[in-house]
């Protein structure tokens, strides 16, 4: 969303509150997926159930329902919202609205049982949502001549591949597909943090420094710069799908993260530290920065940082962070309400960040890894928890008029 006023989103007369743009319906799922998928994945861990059953198995099912499942869920709601705004094209809503999120909800229960419906059935379900989700952005940027937003189409695209790639090596098509798939929709959704980030962040920024009376130095504004840093990503990310422990992918990455802290000192975040929905945007985007770091030093030395210490880096730290952030602000901005954090959307950003300081601290030590990864558990599904609680009523209700 490119600005910080609620979007014009009066809904037709047969549709529901909850049904009138696509982030109330997905938000609502996702954060309660999240939660749920964690819990599950906790029991895993402690032999209570096996989720993925002989066709996927559990590792496989927590990083495709974390990736697929809930980022892509959450994603999903905020391109369509923001897509339609962006190219002046209409949104997707009541009926159809509610179709889709029933197609990403049955790819979840498929998911949980894929040894008793089948592969394709599950592919067909999972599959179906990131299909439409694809083939729609792009028909609306095709149709707007909206060419700048083009880059928002390959978001879930490489998403749509990536997934692709793990139902693939489930049905014995693909060796290796599972893994490599999960890496492929983490790599994507970082992709558009950094892509999406670097428009929003700056300019909510600057939006709140202006109103609240700040002069000098403002967020610079998106240039060369970030378009150099962002083919940089791309290149990093395609070295690490290929070769994870390579000096190429090594040297990529480490001059990847310096361009993205760079990025984020352009953008002044430490001037916003009175108000928490403004900060956490920043603090989301550091983690991207930390992820690269990490990157870099696997490749070199992977004895030194293992591969789940990057991979948490993005996935608990920037995905969790960022999406929390974009949801709350998203949820405020959309039902008419003020953006301020209040108490409780504070604690939400501090129990996310502790889960995500201590499950990479898990994977950087070793020999505290399992109780540390069942309390950023906890932390985690408390975070989410906590935003069902604090914002359902506000995503199911009608918006604040006046």
């Amino acid at each position: 969303m490119t600005a910080d006023r609620p979007l014009s989103i009066l809904p037709a007369k047969a549709s529901p509150a909850f049904l009138e743009v696509g982030l109330r319906p997905f938000f609502l799922a996702g954060a309660a997926w999240a939660a749920i998928a964690l819990g599950i994945w906790l029991a895993a861990l402690a032999g209570a159930v096996a989720p993925g059953g002989d066709t996927y198995g559990p590792l496989i099912w927590h990083a495709h329902e974390m990736i697929y499942g809930f980022a892509a869920g959450i994603g999903g709601g905020f391109l369509l919202t923001a897509v339609p705004s962006w190219t002046g094209q209409p949104k997707l809503l009541g009926f159809g609205l509610a179709a889709l999120v029933g197609v990403w909800l049955l790819g979840r229960i498929a998911m949980l049982m894929p040894d008793v419906v089948g592969v394709a059935v599950v592919a067909s379900l999972d599959l179906g949502f990131l299909a439409v989700l694809t083939s729609r952005t792009a028909w609306q940027v095709r149709v707007a001549r909206n060419w700048r937003n083009l880059p928002m189409v390959a978001g879930p695209a490489a998403l749509l591949v990536g997934n692709a790639m793990v139902h693939a090596d489930a049905a014995g098509l693909l060796d290796g597909g599972g893994t490599l798939g999960n890496r492929v929709g983490l790599a994507a959704m970082i992709l558009l943090i950094t892509l999406i980030g670097g428009r929003v962040i700056p300019a909510f920024t600057r939006n709140w420094l202006v109103g609240n009376g700040y002069g000098v130095p403002l967020p610079v504004e998106p240039g060369r710069f970030d378009a150099a840093v962002l083919l940089a990503t791309v290149a990093t990310f395609a070295a690490w799908l290929a070769w994870p422990e390579a000096l190429v992918t090594g040297a990529l990455a480490g001059l990847v993260a310096v361009g993205h802290m760079l990025r984020l000192a352009r953008w002044r975040g430490w001037r916003t530290g009175v108000e928490p929905l403004v900060w956490v945007m920043h603090l989301g985007y550091l983690w991207v920065a930390i992820g690269f770091a990490f990157m870099a030093i696997h490749a070199l030395a992977p004895d030194t940082v293992p591969q789940a210490a990057v991979q948490h880096a993005f996935g608990v730290g920037a995905i969790g962070t960022m999406t929390l952030a974009m949801m709350t602000r998203a949820t405020l901005g959309h039902t008419g309400r003020a953006l301020t954090a209040d108490r409780g959307t504070a604690v939400i950003y501090l129990l996310v960040t502790a889960a995500s300081v201590l499950r990479v601290t898990a994977a950087l030590v070793p020999t505290v890894s399992t109780p540390m990864i069942d309390w950023s558990g906890v932390g985690w599904v408390l975070a989410f928890g906590l935003y069902l609680a604090l914002y359902a009523p506000k995503l199911c209700g009608a918006a604040i008029r006046g």
